[in-house]
């Protein structure tokens, strides 16, 4: 894109010259209109060069990133040209003080920069994205403007680092970023607040080849049992809320009800206006329609309402087969991808082995990266660090088995 300066010093030629053609006339020198002229000229020239070659060298950014689809088979995903693709990549859910996306690209963009250039070095082709409801919307139908020029930035960013973005949206994640007013909305307006947030985000992402995907929200919970939920987020992990309900109150609804019902409204407000991007949600591994603790989200009834489905799957040490067998219960005729992972239960090694043993099965993989880099990981005596660093490093040389 052509700078504010570039674009400025070219103005001032331009006003130059026609200054000076004004000047030489009134001074009656009969060249000088010539000579002015051919300043006109020269500098209308080089903008036409200059703009002409930031269109072109946009233009070549989105041809080399081709679009991602799901593959005829249902099994996997392919580019619009055919070649096969596999998601590969890390959830950038913040950085390693805990802060949030937005709460720094604002003022500290190149380092998001540089995190991405860190993801893009771990051999990774899809990084998630997790976009907070609070800092999207000023109220249930004003979306907030600078946040999605903040997107546009990333969108862009993406396109340049050959990135694909897994938008994950609705985030609550911090319950003081979360406005009061959104709390006090009833279902039904709660969900059309939700729908005007995926629209306008459609809008913003649409014509960019970078988006391999909308996930609707991280870890949607539909109520169930007599009683009626107070509060819409789920308990706190590591001072973050990632489960949430959509909805308080089951009212003699089955659950998988709930959860279509909610789906249909989100997907409807996205296709008004992307019918392109493929849509998933990403589901906790208790979504299985078991005996037990259960979403409501039952991937055989939910399946048809997105284009694949997600699953954050964090293996237990010694019960990698368990782990297989939930997995499999997602498989349902579309594609699965395991959206969350990492050797929180268990060793890298064993999950390392669990990647290699689900092969078949999974269509993609997205684990994490909290921004550290790896040389100063490498220097750390934290064992926190210790374990992550291990699991990166042994993550991007997974990248040349799982990948084609």
């Amino acid at each position: 894109m052509v700078s504010r300066p570039v674009l400025t010093g070219l103005c001032r030629s331009l006003e130059t010259a026609s200054n000076f053609s004004n000047f030489v006339q009134n001074g009656r020198i009969v060249r000088g209109r010539g000579i002015a002229m051919k300043l006109l000229a020269q500098a209308g020239f080089v903008l036409f060069l200059v703009l002409g070659l930031d269109a072109c060298v946009q233009t070549a950014c989105s041809a080399e990133m081709p679009w991602i689809k799901v593959s005829g088979d249902k099994k996997g995903f392919v580019t619009d040209s055919g070649k096969r693709f596999v998601p590969w990549g890390v959830n950038y859910d913040h950085d390693d003080r805990g802060r949030l996306l937005e709460d720094y690209w604002g003022d500290e963009w190149p380092m998001v920069e540089q995190h991405f250039a860190a993801i893009r070095d771990l051999k990774c082709n899809v990084v998630r994205i997790h976009l907070q409801f609070g800092k999207f919307m000023k109220g249930p139908s004003e979306p907030d403007r600078q946040a999605h020029e903040n997107l546009s930035r990333l969108l862009a960013l993406a396109e340049r680092t050959n990135l694909y973005l897994d938008l994950t949206g609705l985030g609550c994640y911090h319950k003081q970023d979360v406005p009061a007013w959104y709390d006090e909305l009833d279902e039904a307006e709660r969900w059309e607040a939700q729908a005007v947030f995926w629209k306008s985000v459609a809008e913003t992402c649409k014509g960019s080849p970078a988006v391999f995907c909308y996930d609707l929200m991280n870890e949607p919970v539909s109520p169930g049992g007599r009683s009626k939920a107070r509060d819409w987020l789920g308990p706190a992990f590591a001072g973050k809320h990632f489960v949430q309900r959509i909805s308080l109150d089951q009212r003699d609804r089955p659950r998988p009800e709930i959860a279509v019902a909610w789906l249909k409204r989100l997907n409807r407000a996205i296709r008004d206006v992307d019918t392109r991007h493929l849509i998933t949600v990403g589901l906790v591994d208790w979504s299985l329609d078991r005996p037990g603790l259960t979403s409501g989200f039952v991937p055989s009834v939910v399946v048809e309402h997105v284009d694949f489905l997600c699953v954050h799957l964090y293996p237990e040490a010694g019960k990698l087969k368990e782990a297989q067998q939930t997995l499999a219960g997602f498989a349902v005729g579309k594609p699965v991808v395991i959206e969350e992972t990492f050797p929180l239960k268990c060793s890298s090694e064993e999950l390392a082995e669990f990647f290699v043993q689900t092969k078949g099965t999974a269509a993609g993989w997205i684990s994490f990266y909290w921004g550290k880099p790896i040389e100063e990981l490498k220097k750390s005596r934290e064992l926190g660090d210790a374990i992550l660093l291990q699991w990166l490093l042994k993550y991007e040389r997974l990248s040349e088995f799982m990948l084609p």
